[in-house]
Formats: C-alpha cells, structure tokens, sequence
C-alpha cells in the first residue's frame, strides 16, 4: 500500500497543504507526523502569539533586548520596530528587511540549557521570541527563559487543512496508515 507521511517542519504551511490536497486528490492515505508543541509551566511567562506581526505588537510592552529565534523568513515582521535591539540566530543569512538594530547570530543547535542562558546574559536579552515548533533545541531556550525569568512570545503553530490526521512518533503514523 502507498501512503504519505509529511514530515516537515510544523510551520511549512505550503507543503502540507498541498500534501493534504494531493493525497485528497489521488486517494492514497495521508498522515502529519508532528512533535508536541510546547506547553508553559507554572514559572514561565508566556505570551502566545498567532503570527510573527501579532509577536512584533507584543514586544515593545516586554522589553527592549530581543533574542528572536523565529527563523531567517519573515524578518521583515519585526523591521518598523526602530526602538528595539534584536539578536537574531538563524542557520543561515536572512535576506533584508530587517529590523534595523540587529546582530546576527550564525549557530545551528541543538543547544544546551547553559549554553542558551550565557547567550541571553551576554547579550542582556530581557525578552525571548520562538515558534512552537517543539523538540529539544526549543525546550533548552525556553529552560534558560524560565531561569532567568524572562518573558517569552511563542508564535502559535498555523491550523492544519481539514481533514489532516495528524500523529506525534513514526509507529503512530505506521499504525494509521496501516503499514505495520
């Protein structure tokens, strides 16, 4: 039996909708493997976001020093915010525009706890900004957020098409699409 199992990152809204549409279209079974996403704890101060320009309205009202780790896409959300100091950590070079005070930071994790809350002191960030895409390389920037005290916007994860199954682990999308 064919099947298709999209595995793609929880923000890659086009893939999955056209993996939806095309197994829709073709009848062959269809399954989102998708991490839990993050849930705030007791210490944490979570400020949920729907998009990155809803994430950009929050930020002048939480603090000045931003460690946004949203991605070299959709920068262009946070460039009017003029009064603001960013430190971006990408994978790659993001394309312009930009928020005007930034400082790149080049580094592909996983990252460590430890290693997250010396970045957030050196460079005296005071407010985090992530996507809820899950997995451990969030968790440990969330860890050092919540030890120091800081708060975080987290940009919700977009709605899936209907019809999407979705399922956390590879033997869960195994057993749905009845390959085991």
């Amino acid at each position: 039996m064919a099947a298709v199992v999209d595995a793609t990152h929880p923000f890659a809204e086009a893939i999955t909708a056209n993996t939806a549409r095309a197994a829709a279209l073709t009848g062959v079974p269809a399954a989102v493997l998708r991490r839990p996403g993050w849930r705030p704890g007791p210490d944490d101060d979570w400020h949920p976001a729907a998009a990155l320009r809803d994430a950009a309205d929050l930020l002048p009202r939480l603090g000045h020093r931003v460690f946004l780790t949203t991605g070299r896409l959709g920068l262009a959300a946070f460039a009017h915010l003029t009064e603001l100091h960013f430190v971006v950590r990408t994978v790659e070079p993001p394309e312009p525009p930009m928020p005007p005070d930034a400082e790149l930071v080049l580094a592909r994790g996983p990252f460590t706890p430890a290693g997250e809350s010396a970045l957030l002191r050196e460079h005296r960030i005071d407010v985090l900004v992530t996507k809820d895409s899950g997995g451990a390389a969030t968790a440990a920037k969330l860890t050092a957020a919540r030890e120091l005290g800081l708060p975080v916007v987290v940009v919700q994860r977009p709605p899936l098409p209907d019809g999407v199954t979705v399922v956390p682990d590879a033997p869960g999308a195994i057993a749905l699409l009845g390959l085991d």
